[in-house]
């Protein structure tokens, strides 16, 4: 599968890893849909141009992941949307019991898997359901699909139970999603980052940032949202990356 004159779904599109992807393959000559809950998505599509689609979307909702699954087959043509990037994702850091002695919240933990992993799933379904209509590729490829998962689903740290059980989800579904949609030509990969300069990183003290980034064996410093991106690419454009879960940490290993 190549990226020029081909369609793609993004989630997650109006910042950080999502952006960047959507960056990458407009200029490689793809065409995107960009799916978010912020306004900046539009903008982002604006800035774009013609070859970006710009939809406001809810990943745990089935309506609208629909709705933008619809906007990528309308702006493909008639060839059929080729893939999606899905992007989207919350962080969430809770301790089981607090320092004073109360008991995590069970209403925040299952926000974040209802939007980390039942997200996903809902992501996947549709896009897939979507792509198996296509016209056969080389090798009878129709789509492929690339989630997000993070290092927090091998290396979860204190406070993660939420984050690396959401991620690790993730991972779990790469394999046996894989499988099933082989039978379509649908491939389907996921790309687990490490420390990375995004709008969530930001939200951290500089200090701790400085701190992850002196962790990484090399290159000593954060990943760049357009590594994530190139990485991306390169699984669209190879046809035998199927089924598995790439790091892309730097060497990292998270204590």
């Amino acid at each position: 599968m190549q990226v020029k004159d081909n369609t793609f779904l993004i989630t997650g599109a109006a910042s950080g890893l999502g952006a960047a992807t959507a960056e990458r393959l407009v200029a490689a000559g793809g065409r995107v849909v960009l799916c978010d809950l912020s306004d900046a998505v539009e903008a982002h599509a604006e800035r774009l141009g013609e070859a970006a689609r710009a939809i406001r979307g809810d990943v745990t909702s089935g309506a609208d992941i629909q709705a933008a699954v619809d906007a990528a087959v309308e702006l493909s043509e008639g060839r059929g949307f080729a893939g999606v990037v899905h992007c989207a994702g919350v962080v969430s850091v809770a301790k089981l019991v607090d320092r004073e002695g109360n008991p995590a919240d069970l209403d925040a933990y299952n926000r974040t898997i209802q939007i980390n992993l039942v997200g996903t799933f809902n992501v996947m379904r549709l896009a897939a359901a979507a792509m198996a209509k296509n016209d056969a590729g080389d090798d009878g490829e129709r789509g492929v699909i690339i989630n997000t998962a993070s290092i927090a689903a091998f290396d979860g740290q204190v406070g993660q139970c939420a984050y690396s059980a959401s991620k690790a989800g993730v991972v779990s579904m790469s394999l046996p999603a894989a499988r099933e949609l082989s039978r379509h030509g649908v491939r389907v990969m996921a790309i687990a980052p490490g420390v990375f300069e995004t709008p969530m990183m930001s939200e951290i003290p500089d200090e701790a940032a400085q701190a992850l980034a002196a962790a990484v064996p090399f290159p000593k410093r954060l990943g760049k949202p357009d590594e994530f991106a190139r990485l991306a690419e390169q699984i669209i454009n190879n046809a035998m990356l199927n089924g598995e879960v790439i790091r892309l940490d730097g060497g990292i290993r998270m204590q």
